[in-house]
């Protein structure tokens, strides 16, 4: 109501509306905008949701817990194994449960393989979005990577499911430790090429420095997390602030920047990739042997009460509220994703902006829409 309050208020006779999608190639997803503009001057705009709304919420409540899993690989499925991981710390936080350390490692592992991925996407669309075509094929030839590395352990390449309560649905395969040191050697190669072809670049630069600027007061107020809290200086990364699966045991710098510009959004995923990679060395030659999941009920119950996990995706904090009657179903499963609270943000980067900027703004927000929309 309040968005559409400021919407009303800022018409007068100069400006003029226009829509942009729901199918838009910088919307990145079905989310419709409507911008209010003055000549090239963002007034005001107004984000519509809806396009993409499966009731997963409820539809978690007729479902066990172990197949709750699934539908979380299908919200943002660029976090498909830390959507996973959320659920399943909920319920074994529930149950009281105690994950095998090889089943831990190997969570952390995929975890951050997984965000690597989706930072490699994101630079490859944020370059296409702003009209170089060579950084999209180099992104993807990264991930590509990873993701037949995802494929030969867990048999899937987008929607996983591989983390389930109690450790993993099965063990890596023999070729995993070989194939992730192969890729990380040739990446930490490969990284230098990113940063000669776009990040130093000065058009790049003169497009993403001092454009959708959003400050440490906003990101705090709009609940914003993630990359985009961490560019306005707000220090938010769970795996330091609430660590889980062994994140405390790990060297790993928490990456902030104090602009709040696309530039410092930019720079914080940049920096990110690399903190990942070190976080996986430190584990890949150390992977705890054992068994790889705790043996658990086909249908497990988690005793009645309230119960609440938060995990780092690659987008920020999705947060997990689980409310057990004592069933083998939930009576009611939450969802705090970090697209929808990073969304709410999007009003402020916009207003006073040209048009022309809308892409910069909406590629360093990197918002996935099923993640909002549920």
């Amino acid at each position: 109501m309040e968005i559409i309050k400021h919407f009303s208020e800022s018409e007068d006779e100069q400006s003029f509306v226009i829509n942009i999608g729901p199918q838009h190639p910088s919307t990145h997803g079905v989310l419709h905008l409507k911008m209010r503009l003055n000549g090239e001057t963002v007034v005001d705009v107004e984000p519509n949701l809806g396009y993409i709304h499966r009731g997963i919420e409820k539809m978690n409540e007729a479902l066990t817990y172990k197949q709750c899993v699934h539908l979380t690989s299908r919200m943002d499925y660029l976090s498909a194994h830390m959507n996973n991981q959320a659920v399943s710390l909920a319920v074994e936080k529930g149950m009281q449960i105690e994950v095998p350390a090889r089943a831990q490692a190997i969570r952390i592992i995929m975890a951050e393989l997984q965000r690597l991925a989706s930072h490699q996407l994101w630079w490859g669309c944020l370059g296409l979005d702003m009209g170089a075509v060579t950084p999209f094929f180099l992104g993807f030839r990264e991930r590509e990577t990873i993701l037949e590395i995802f494929e030969e352990s867990t048999g899937n390449r987008l929607t996983m499911s591989y983390i389930t309560p109690g450790g993993v649905l099965q063990d890596i395969h023999p070729n995993f430790v070989k194939d992730v040191k192969r890729w990380i050697e040739q990446f930490k190669k490969n990284l230098p090429e990113f940063d000669q072809l776009y990040t130093n670049n000065v058009i790049v630069q003169s497009r993403l420095k001092g454009i959708g600027r959003i400050s440490l007061e906003d990101v705090i107020s709009f609940g914003a997390c993630g990359p985009v809290a961490r560019a306005s200086g707000l220090a938010c990364d769970v795996r330091k602030r609430f660590p889980y699966d062994g994140y405390d045991k790990l060297q790993f710098e928490e990456i902030i920047y104090k602009g709040g510009d696309c530039w410092d959004r930019y720079m914080v995923r940049m920096d990110e990739m690399k903190q990942s990679i070190s976080i996986i060395e430190q584990l890949i030659d150390n992977i705890p042997s054992g068994p790889y999941r705790e043996k658990l009920k086909g249908v497990p119950k988690v005793p009645e009460g309230e119960y609440y996990q938060r995990v780092e995706t690659a987008r920020g904090e999705l947060g997990v509220y689980l409310v057990s009657d004592g069933g083998s179903k939930p009576y009611r499963l939450k969802y705090r994703t970090p697209n929808f609270a990073n969304l709410s943000a999007l009003r402020k980067m916009f207003i006073g902006q040209k048009i022309g900027d809308m892409i910069a703004i909406m590629s360093t927000l990197d918002l996935i829409i099923p993640d909002i929309d549920r």
